[in-house]
C-alpha cells in the first residue's frame, strides 16, 4: 500500500507542474541559456526532491565544490531507477539525460523532458543513435549539462557494470568538463525489494573533473575506464 501511495503521490506532483510547463514553454529564446536552463529546472528539481522526501530516503551529497562552471558531461553509475531523480535533485546544475525512447510514452514528463533538452535514444538503431550523439554535443555546447549512464542499464547492486565508451564522445566533442558521478544506494529504495519502495541512504559524490586537456589526448575507452575504477573506488569508500 506505502508504494502504490507514493506513485499516486508522484504522479499528482507532476500533475500539479502542468502550469509550470506552460510558463516555460513561453519562455522567450532572447533570454540568456543560462537563465532558461535554471527557469525549466525549478519544477523537476522539486518533483524529485519531494518524492524523495516522500519515501524517506536520506541522500547524502559530497563534493560538490568540485563542480566547474559551465556546461559539463556527467558520468554516472546506474543502480537503480531512483538514480535519476537524485541526480536532478542533488546534482548541483540544470541537466538533461539521454534516454531510452521508452519514457517518451509517459504524458507530462515527456514534455518536461524536452524543456530540459534530454534526448532519447533508440539503441536498436544505430544511424539514430548518431544522430542523438550528435543533439546532446549540440546541448552540451549551447551550455546545457548533460548526464550518461555508460553501464547502459541499471546495475541494481554497487557492483558496476562495464562501461561503455561510446557515449563518451558528448563530452570529448564538445570539449566540456567530464565529471565522473558516484551514486550508491538508490537500488535500496526500489530493485533490492522485490518492487516495493522502501526508505534508503543514498549517497552521491560529485568527484574530480577531468578537463578537456586532461583527455584529449586518450582514447574514448581509456577515459571510460578511468571514470569506471573513480567511480569504483569512491563507491568502496562509502561503503567503509
Amino acid at each position: 500500500m506505502r508504494t502504490l501511495l507514493i506513485y499516486i503521490f508522484a504522479a499528482f506532483t507532476v500533475l500539479r507542474t502542468l502550469p509550470d510547463l506552460r510558463r516555460v514553454k513561453k519562455i522567450s529564446d532572447s533570454v540568456p541559456i543560462k537563465d532558461k536552463n535554471e527557469r525549466v529546472f525549478q519544477a523537476p528539481q522539486n518533483v524529485a526532491l519531494k518524492v524523495i522526501e516522500r519515501t524517506g530516503t536520506k541522500v547524502n551529497v559530497r563534493g560538490q565544490n568540485k563542480l566547474p562552471n559551465g556546461p559539463v558531461l556527467y558520468v554516472s553509475n546506474h543502480q537503480g531507477i531512483f538514480d535519476i531523480l537524485v541526480l536532478i535533485g542533488f546534482a548541483g546544475k540544470p541537466l538533461g539525460f539521454i534516454a531510452k525512447k521508452e519514457i517518451k510514452k509517459i504524458p507530462i514528463v515527456r514534455a518536461w523532458m524536452d524543456e530540459m533538452q534530454c534526448v532519447f535514444i533508440d539503441r536498436a538503431n544505430r544511424r539514430e543513435a548518431i544522430k542523438v550523439i550528435s543533439k546532446g554535443i549540440d546541448n552540451l555546447k549551447n551550455g546545457q549539462s548533460m548526464v550518461i549512464f555508460p553501464e547502459g542499464t541499471r546495475s541494481r547492486g554497487a557492483k558496476l557494470h562495464e562501461f561503455k565508451s561510446g557515449s563518451l564522445r558528448l563530452g570529448t566533442k564538445a570539449g566540456v568538463p567530464i565529471v565522473p558521478v558516484a551514486i550508491n544506494g538508490t537500488y535500496n529504495i526500489l530493485e533490492n525489494n522485490n518492487g516495493k519502495i522502501k526508505a534508503a541512504d543514498v549517497t552521491i559524490e560529485i568527484c574530480d573533473p577531468i578537463y578537456p586537456d586532461q583527455y584529449e589526448t586518450k582514447k574514448n575507452t581509456e577515459i571510460a575506464k578511468d571514470i569506471q575504477r573513480t567511480i569504483e573506488r569512491a563507491i568502496i569508500n562509502h561503503q567503509n
